[in-house]
């Protein structure tokens, strides 16, 4: 079902992106620093954050953390545990967020796109977000914002569209199901993005939806 420019870019105002899998082959780093950060409670607690990770792609790191430590473990969720663990999730994901590709295209489809207000949003903390972006000169191709948790998509979609910096027609870019459903709870359009994607069965999913995919932005062009 990929394939090379499914929609007309100039039909839209606003263009939305995910961060991981999307802009940044940084899915596997995330993954991996999930399981780092719940290795202290034991390989097997490890091993269902990781996995539970994976199932649910965009969702916040603070809920994460909270169900791993509520639900997983059974212990209270305490401002102390929930410190060390983002302390210890930030520390390995940044350094690997500095460090993975970007997507390629990315510069050549924000300069084909100089009408449309780019955005975007991330299940990844926000500040974290902007630093690596900023670092790695992509920060500016976002003139919509870049956002992240501790909101979560739809309430930062839901926000941008009240104020105005997120005008229809809108198309998102993004590489799971939660990404989808964001993107269609806020009357947008969508693409879907599987070169670097860890969704599992990602393919019957877009044919059953009727979701156009590319493998890569650079197909959007």
């Amino acid at each position: 079902m990929a394939m090379k420019n499914p929609v007309n870019l100039n039909a839209y105002s606003t263009l939305v992106f995910d961060c991981d899998g999307v802009i940044l082959d940084s899915n596997k780093v995330r993954a991996r620093a999930f399981y780092n950060a719940a290795l202290p409670y034991g390989k097997q607690h490890a091993e269902a954050l990781e996995a539970y990770h994976i199932l649910h792609g965009g969702v916040s790191r603070y809920v994460k953390f909270e169900i791993l430590l509520r639900d997983m473990v059974g212990v209270p969720v305490t401002e102390q545990a929930m410190q060390a663990l983002l302390h210890a999730f930030t520390t390995e994901a940044t350094i690997g967020l500095l460090q993975c590709d970007i997507a390629p295209g990315l510069e050549s489809l924000r300069q084909a796109t100089p009408h449309a207000r780019w955005i975007l949003v991330s299940g990844a903390d926000e500040k974290e977000l902007r630093n690596v972006f900023a670092q790695r000169g992509i920060a500016e191709f976002f003139d919509g914002g870049i956002f992240g948790s501790p909101s979560n998509k739809d309430d930062i979609l839901q926000r941008e569209k009240k104020s105005g910096n997120l005008t229809q027609p809108g198309l998102f870019f993004g590489d799971s199901r939660y990404d989808h459903q964001a993107a269609t709870g806020a009357g947008l359009d969508f693409v879907f993005v599987s070169g670097w994607t860890d969704m599992e069965g990602w393919g019957n999913y877009c044919r059953e939806q009727g979701i156009p995919t590319i493998k890569g932005l650079g197909q959007a062009l």
